[in-house]
Parts: structure tokens; C-alpha cells; sequence
């Protein structure tokens, strides 16, 4: 294993991200390959950090002044051993092949903890569609799909949404695949309910993470009613983890943006989350807002230069990190141990940096890993996709139903796993272990592709 991820280092060397996550799976299923010499015999691993299919390429479209800009595009199609790839498309500058293969990759044993058939891809843009209009916004997305249309397909890879992409940028993606390719298909989940879509499929990572949370928390014979929670974030996963822990008694402290956080003391509530969807998702507002509309609130503005988050100081049960890549660092994690956290559920992807999640595991906090805890929005793509081949629509409380039994699996088929490699308790090595066995498995029966 050492000699992958310094094949990794050498041939990749500016991709951080995708080392970062690579090598977290890597340090947890040397165990496995001990036990299974046939997945060494096999080069396994060697073929699981590698894609089999990268695909980068220009998007040149005018913004309504008449100027010509060009992006960069992304779709990097993991592995398809258990299904067709699926995964997100995000736009954010700070997209690059880094973040999306370690998104992908991320994505392959998520997306094999659901128990759908399901492969792992990831795609996007280095695009930021804040303070475009929709009609900029609209012609990013269609030069976006004139090219990747060539690359996808309802049994080919499945793309979804993701940071900066929305059930607007869905909606122009899909209406640009229609027009290309003359056919009506589930090619993209997230779509509108009235042409294809799913009920709960908005909601369904941040519930998913919340459900997970409780599963791991009734392991310990505890519940989440009472619980004082720290979120950040003020996206879509954010609001709905925020939304469900209201909803099963506990109280959400805090969220944010990229311009600082709120903390209130009193608890976020129905009605105040309602305020703050209204203000992110209609006036795309900052969250600083928030203490306006309610003084009592103390808002902080991010502060870079200090190399920790202030949000993560506050006395509380549990901590939800719902905002982005390695936003939650060892510094971090001190403090949240201080404040008296002794749970922490991962709700965006690869929130927390390997020593924060070390530092977590040494002092027996509750740590959730996002490929298992934030599972439930692929999950829920899965169910939109099986609606979309039988042309029909489930109801809201199937679907929420068949998420909160596919989160419930995923916690039990991480303690299992965990506690056959005498690992008991240990949900990081869980997660990686059974998502791992179960991709490398097909790969073994589908011989040497």
C-alpha cells in the first residue's frame, strides 16, 4: 500500500485532495488485503485509484453583456464494477481534476454502501454561477452538456447535483440532453417532480446524515431529542440536517457561509430555518442576515488568518460539519472536544482533515465518515433513477421510508464490517472496509476490464 500511494504521489503530484482521500481508505483495509491476498494477486487497489475514464474539456459561453468567458469541465468516471457511474456535478472556482477525483473516488464506496447498483463518478466546473442571472446561468449549462452529453446515458453515468448546481442548473442540463439527444430519459437525478423527479431527493443528504447520527447514537442507548448541535454550512445539506434535528427534538446552535457563522443560543427553529432557506435560496443572501432579523443571534465573520473556525468553540453534544472539504482541522477538533462533543456526523464531503479525524478517534469520540453518513442524497438519486425506468412516482413517505431503512443499513453494515476485523466501534474503518469488499469483489468477478 505504500507503494500505491507513492505511485499516487509521484505520478499526481499537485492533487492533495485526491491523496488525502486515497490514502484515509488505504490506512484502514491493510487488514482486509492480509486476510484476502487475492485482491494484492489482483492489483486491486492499483486499479481502484486509478479512473477508468477522465474527461476534461473547454466550456466558452457569453454572459449577457455579450463577453465570451471559458471554463474548464470535469467528469471523471471512477469505477462501474457494481453499476453505472454516478455522482454529483458541482460549480465553484475552486473546482480542479484534485477535487473531483477524490469526489469520485469518495463516491465509488458511498455509493456502494447505499446497496444500490451503483458505480462512482464526480464531474463539474470551475464556474461560479453567484451573481449571474439566470440567463448566464442557462447558457453555462447547455455549453456545459454540448459536451458531456457525449459521455453519459441512463445506463452508462447518472450525474446529479451538487455544490452550485441546483434543480435550476438540473432543469437546463437536462432540457440540453433532450434537445441533443432527442429522447426523454433519467439521464440526471435531481430533476423537477412535474418531468422525472423524486419526492425527498432535496432533502435527502441532510436527512440521511441526521438519521445516521441517530442510529449512532441509539447504539450508545441515547437519542437525538435534547441533543444541542453545532452545523455548519447554509446550503442544501446544511438546511436539511438542520430541519430534521429540529424535527427530532434536538437544537441546532449554528450555521454558516463563506462569510462567517451565526450562533444562537436559543436554538435555529422551524420558523427561524425557515427565514434562512428564504434568505439563501430566494435572495441569495449571506448569513450574516440572520442576526439582523434576530439580534439576540451573535454573528462572526470568518477569519482566514486564525487557521481555526470559531463556530466549533461552542458548548455542545454534537458537531454536524455540512459545508465543504477539510473545513474542520485538528485545532478544531481540540476545541469541540473542550466545548464537551462527543459526537461528530460528517454531512459534507471529507469535512474533517486526517488529524482532526485521528484526534476524534483517539479520545473515543463518535466520529461518522461522509462516504457513510452522507450517503442518503446518492441513495435517494438510486430511488429516482428505479423511479424513472418504471415510469412512475413514489410517495413522500415511501421514499423517506426506504431512506431512513437504506441509513439504518449502512450504520449496522459498518459495525459489522468494523467488528469482523476486530475493529469494534470503529465506523471510519467500517465504512471503508465494506464499501472496499464489496467494489473489489465484482472487480474479481469481472476479470481483468
Amino acid at each position: 500500500m505504500d507503494e500505491v500511494l507513492a505511485t499516487i504521489l509521484r505520478r499526481d503530484p499537485e492533487q492533495r485532495e485526491f491523496h488525502q482521500a486515497v490514502g484515509e481508505l488505504l490506512a484502514t483495509i491493510r487488514p482486509v488485503l492480509d486476510r484476502h491476498p487475492e485482491y494484492r494477486r489482483h492489483a486491486v487497489v492499483e486499479r481502484l485509484v486509478e479512473p477508468e475514464r477522465m474527461i476534461m474539456f473547454r466550456v466558452p459561453w457569453m454572459d449577457d453583456q455579450g463577453a465570451i468567458h471559458v471554463n474548464r469541465g470535469y467528469r471523471v468516471e471512477m469505477n462501474s464494477a457494481i453499476g453505472p457511474y454516478k455522482g454529483g456535478l458541482r460549480f465553484h472556482p475552486s473546482v480542479n481534476l484534485s477535487i473531483i477525483k477524490f469526489l469520485a473516488f469518495e463516491q465509488v464506496f458511498k455509493n456502494s454502501l447505499t446497496t444500490l447498483a451503483m458505480g462512482g463518478a464526480k464531474g463539474g466546473a470551475d464556474f461560479d454561477p453567484k451573481g449571474r442571472s439566470d440567463a448566464e446561468i442557462m447558457r453555462f449549462c447547455q455549453a456545459f452538456m454540448a459536451e458531456l452529453f457525449r459521455h453519459i446515458g441512463e445506463d452508462t453515468d447518472v450525474p446529479a447535483g451538487d455544490i452550485g448546481v441546483g434543480a435550476r442548473e438540473i432543469g437546463y442540463l437536462f432540457g440540453m440532453y433532450k434537445k441533443l439527444q432527442n429522447k426523454f430519459t433519467g439521464v440526471l437525478t435531481g430533476k423537477g417532480l412535474a418531468w422525472g423527479g423524486s419526492l425527498i431527493r432535496p432533502e435527502a443528504t441532510g436527512y440521511g446524515v441526521v438519521y445516521f447520527t441517530a442510529a449512532m447514537l441509539a447504539h450508545r442507548g441515547e437519542t437525538l431529542a435534547g441533543k444541542r448541535c453545532l452545523v455548519s454550512g447554509s446550503g442544501n445539506v446544511a438546511q436539511f440536517v438542520a430541519e430534521k434535528i429540529v424535527q427530532m427534538g434536538g437544537t441546532v446552535l449554528s450555521l454558516s457561509d463563506s462569510s462567517g457563522h451565526i450562533y444562537d443560543e436559543e436554538g435555529i427553529d422551524a420558523s427561524k430555518l425557515e427565514f434562512i432557506k428564504t434568505l439563501k435560496n430566494i435572495h441569495r443572501g449571506r448569513i450574516g442576515e440572520y442576526s439582523e432579523r434576530y439580534p439576540h443571534a451573535l454573528y462572526v465573520a470568518a477569519n482566514p488568518t486564525l487557521g481555526w473556525n470559531p463556530l466549533w468553540r461552542y458548548p455542545a453534544d454534537c458537531a454536524l460539519p455540512a459545508a465543504t472539504q477539510n473545513e474542520l482541522n485538528l485545532a478544531d477538533a481540540q476545541h469541540l472536544a473542550a466545548a464537551g462533543v462527543r459526537l461528530v456526523c460528517e454531512g459534507a464531503n471529507m469535512p474533517s482533515t486526517p488529524e482532526a479525524i485521528a484526534f476524534f478517534r483517539d479520545q473515543g469520540i463518535l466520529f461518522g465518515p461522509a462516504k457513510a453518513a452522507n450517503a442518503g442524497g446518492v441513495a435517494v438519486s438510486g430511488l429516482e433513477m428505479a423511479q424513472d425506468a418504471m415510469r412512475i412516482s413514489w410517495s413522500r413517505e415511501e421514499v423517506e421510508g426506504r431512506l431512513r431503512a437504506i441509513m439504518h443499513t449502512i450504520h449496522r453494515t459498518c459495525l459489522e464490517a468494523a467488528a469482523a476485523y476486530g475493529l469494534e466501534g470503529d465506523y471510519l474503518a467500517g465504512a471503508n472496509i465494506a464499501g472496499f469488499v464489496k467494489v473489489a469483489d465484482a472487480m474479481l468477478d469481472q476479470g481483468l476490464v
